[in-house]
């Protein structure tokens, strides 16, 4: 009876562990299919209406202090709103998913109101099937920015993690973020087959992207997703810069990118519209000639527009913008002339090609003037041309992104506002500039050739002393032999 009692046991014994085991396996698969399916729900919800945390900071100059930020009716873009924008339909067409098939590059100076139609194109469907998010110039913050529009932790669907398994979050960022777009997609397609229209990822601030081998490989991450999901109609991906670089990149292996420049608001419309606005908030009938006055020194961008339209005195507000405008650019580009230290080289090699670019700019203008072909825009040079004249390719890339020159998207160079044209055009034709950019360059000259130059000293050649120095290289070439011989302090007189 003993070994029947111990045959029970072993029986038990096996139905217990392939019970556990059985529980435990019935346990990890409802984890994992109950978080698969929570971060679908989580994702899809992330494009429902309303606005993510990121999208409300941007909505926040917009909307009531007193009103709840879950109130759509409370976002108000009356401030905004008073000068007419002619890309607004396009991009209106875009985020309601009217326009679709493609991806878009908005691109512009800083300030003319890119991000600010964005908004407002979100706020007409009040934020549904829309997320938007800023880039960064790191991948990992770059990742943790888009996780947090989608709503996605990189990690919730993971069933190791039950186990304290090594889980996929110790991975690279692109990979978490090519993973974070396939949950995406998933959502996209739900979309698709309810309402026919797709997804909306705005990325804003693009420029910030870092130029280099990692930010290089995120564009082109983000870029094959967007070609693909473009050409199936699933997301349409939006891209925000300020940057000419970006579109540089993108457009090497684009197919179905739009580009969408956003510039300066033509003058007619921006008088029109200042004369408007400052009857209705001032009761002031402004005469045309301030009017006049107004875009002459600021032109027609946006948010300089928007500062001198709030202004008591609007010819006081334009030249604080204009003053601004020209310290900016001698804090970061100004020469030093003739007594310029060696470690400043490479400072001021930028800041000699700016100089350099801003007076053939000013020259330009000088010429159109004088021949009447002025017709108040701002002077362009071809970007090849401005390169030739900057003697380095790479470097209008940096005064792009620090606002002193803009590239558009034809390629033509130009100031990056009026108020930097009005910069420029004091700056060079001040007394003196011509020779002090002259001996600037004189001086980076001796400098470059001290570098070049290689000085040897001899010691201990003296009385009979003597060196052979052997002179040549490759199998081929003869040698030279050059003998040097110490020279008598005291050379004998002949009597």
């Amino acid at each position: 009876m003993s070994w029947r009692a111990g045959y029970s046991k072993f029986i038990e014994g096996i139905a217990t562990a392939f019970g556990s085991i059985l529980i435990l396996g019935l346990a990890g698969y409802s984890y994992q299919a109950y978080y698969k399916a929570h971060v679908l729900r989580k994702m899809e919800n992330a494009f429902a209406v309303g606005y993510s945390s990121l999208e409300l900071a941007a909505l926040s100059r917009h909307i009531d202090p007193a009103s709840p930020h879950s109130d759509l009716n409370a976002v108000d873009f009356e401030d905004n709103d008073w000068m007419p924008r002619d890309e607004q339909a396009v991009i209106d067409g875009i985020v309601d998913g009217t326009i679709q098939g493609q991806y878009h590059l908005v691109t512009g100076e800083k300030g003319t109101g890119k991000t600010s139609m964005l908004l407002k194109a979100m706020r007409r469907v009040g934020g549904e099937g829309v997320a938007m998010f800023e880039a960064h110039g790191d991948p990992e913050i770059f990742r943790v920015r888009l996780g947090k529009a989608l709503d996605f932790e990189f990690h919730e669907d993971y069933v190791g993690s039950l186990f304290s398994f090594k889980g996929p979050r110790d991975t690279t960022a692109l990979l978490d973020i090519e993973r974070a777009f396939n949950k995406m997609e998933k959502i996209a397609l739900k979309r698709k087959e309810r309402v026919g229209k797709p997804l909306v990822l705005i990325i804003t601030g693009v420029h910030l992207v870092r130029d280099d081998e990692d930010g290089q490989d995120l564009l082109e991450l983000i870029q094959q997703r967007a070609e693909m999901w473009a050409a199936s109609k699933l997301v349409t991906v939006i891209f925000n810069s300020d940057d000419y670089w970006t579109l540089e990149r993108l457009i090497w292996q684009a197919t179905r990118l739009r580009v969408i420049p956003v510039h300066d608001v033509p003058r007619d419309t921006a008088l029109e519209a200042l004369g408007s606005l400052r009857s209705a908030k001032f009761n002031q009938d402004v005469p045309m000639s301030i009017l006049e006055q107004v875009y002459d020194k600021v032109g027609g961008r946006l948010s300089f527009l928007s500062r001198v339209a709030k202004s008591d005195d609007m010819i006081k507000a334009c030249d604080i913008i204009c003053e601004r405008e020209r310290r900016w650019l001698l804090s970061q580009y100004w020469i030093l002339g003739k007594d310029l230290d060696p470690g400043g080289e490479e400072q001021q090699d930028l800041s000699s090609a700016a100089m350099l670019l801003a007076k053939a700019l000013i020259d330009k203008e000088a010429a159109m003037r004088k021949d009447g072909t002025y017709d108040g825009s701002l002077p362009q040079i071809p970007i090849h041309e401005a390169r030739q004249i900057m003697t380095n390719a790479a470097w209008i890339k940096e005064h792009d992104h620090h606002n002193i020159f803009t590239i558009n998207s034809n390629g033509m160079v130009q100031a990056d506002s009026v108020a930097m044209q009005n910069a420029m055009r004091e700056i060079c034709s001040g007394e003196g500039f011509d020779e002090h950019l002259q001996a600037t360059l004189d001086r980076l000259d001796e400098i470059e050739s001290l570098q070049r130059t290689r000085e040897l000293t001899l010691k201990d050649l003296k009385d009979d002393g003597e060196y052979h120095a052997v002179v040549g290289s490759g199998l081929d070439r003869k040698e030279a032999v050059v003998s040097l011989r110490a020279r008598p302090a005291n050379p004998p007189t002949l009597t």
